[in-house]
């Protein structure tokens, strides 16, 4: 009984969700900073959009518009974020940093190559650290061929969960700013040094794009207190 109710919720909640988000980001005032340069491109070609783990929810949705292969938890939670994302338009593999993960890893390249799709990637994982790159996105985008889109954003107001990450949703009527960092190019057949090197350019750039995305809505950076800098105050 209790895996019917779980196949009818897995069913059911994803489509609710999905309702409720379309109604709620309506309310959002977006502003977009340098993404021309991605807007361009895919038009012609498809690419790896990257960006930190606090901000999957709402990207996601950004996204939705450059359909994308997304890893996805493969536990039991994470089949409804795989159901939301697919409803979105992407293709959600399962996987994880400490679970499957270079196995999808490789189902991404896979489907990246035979469908001619996107890829969408959380740079620090599945557990983090928080806003540490890793290296799974270099690996891709070196096999690939394939440029990676850094991403960040930030807003005015929003709801913060007390995870590892600080998982953010902004909240209805607030301001979103989406800052799109500068596209980092890999070449074919990194070694263990030059993966090194062009993880901590990628890391540089998000987090440069996520600096500047909370300095333009005038707040602190979201996950302050994990990084011991002291503890800001709710919003």
């Amino acid at each position: 009984m209790a895996d019917f109710w779980y196949k009818c919720s897995l069913i059911l909640v994803p489509r609710l969700v999905r309702a409720l988000l379309r109604a709620w980001f309506a309310t959002l005032r977006v502003k977009v900073r340098d993404g021309q340069p991605l807007h361009d491109y895919a038009a012609r070609d498809t690419g790896i959009a990257a960006f930190w783990h606090y901000s999957f929810l709402y990207l996601f949705w950004y996204l939705r518009r450059y359909p994308a292969a997304v890893m996805v938890s493969a536990s039991r939670d994470g089949a409804y974020i795989a159901s939301l994302a697919e409803l979105m338009g992407h293709v959600p593999v399962r996987g994880s940093s400490n679970r499957g993960g270079v196995r999808a890893l490789r189902e991404m390249i896979k489907i990246m190559q035979e469908r001619q799709v996107n890829a969408a990637i959380v740079a620090d994982g599945s557990q983090g650290p928080a806003r540490q790159a890793q290296a799974g996105c270099i690996l891709m985008a070196s096999r690939t061929g394939k440029p990676i889109f850094p991403i960040a954003w930030a807003c005015t107001r929003f709801i913060r969960f007390k995870s590892w990450d600080r998982t953010l949703v902004p909240l209805p009527w607030s301001t979103v700013v989406v800052r799109h960092g500068e596209a980092l190019l890999i070449p074919p057949g990194v070694d263990a040094a030059q993966i090194e090197q062009y993880r901590l350019e990628l890391e540089l750039r998000l987090n440069r794009a996520y600096a500047a995305a909370w300095n333009e809505v005038g707040l602190p950076p979201h996950d302050l207190e994990i990084f011991g800098r002291g503890k800001k105050g709710a919003l």
